[in-house]
């Protein structure tokens, strides 16, 4: 299987995460028929291009933290922003997986 291959089943998957849920970088790869690849998950989406309609923002760590730390013009996490428009809301820094993970 070459790399585009690989890269087109992460974000198949991710592509899946419905509105107002998370996934971490494990579940991801694992459910991309690449388990414990989860840094592979992490890779690709941060090569995503600017304008993918992707919804990356949904993929976060095993410990329900942020790993991406893009910042917009006001200083803000992008990603932070983007699941708290969806509902998803944080506790100390972290996301609930029992309320806001996405359960297959």
């Amino acid at each position: 299987m070459n790399e585009h291959e690989l890269h087109r089943q992460i974000l198949e998957v991710v592509n899946l995460i419905p509105y107002g849920k998370v996934a971490s970088y494990g579940q991801v790869a694992k459910l991309a028929g690449l388990p414990k690849h989860a840094r592979l998950v992490g890779f690709v989406l941060k090569h995503l291009d600017r304008e993918s309609k992707v919804p990356w923002h949904r993929v976060i760590n095993s410990r329900g933290q942020i790993s991406i730390n893009k910042i917009n013009n006001k200083g803000e996490n992008v990603q932070q922003c983007l699941l708290e428009a969806e509902g998803v809301y944080f506790i100390n820094g972290k996301i609930d997986f029992r309320v806001f993970g996405w359960n297959i």
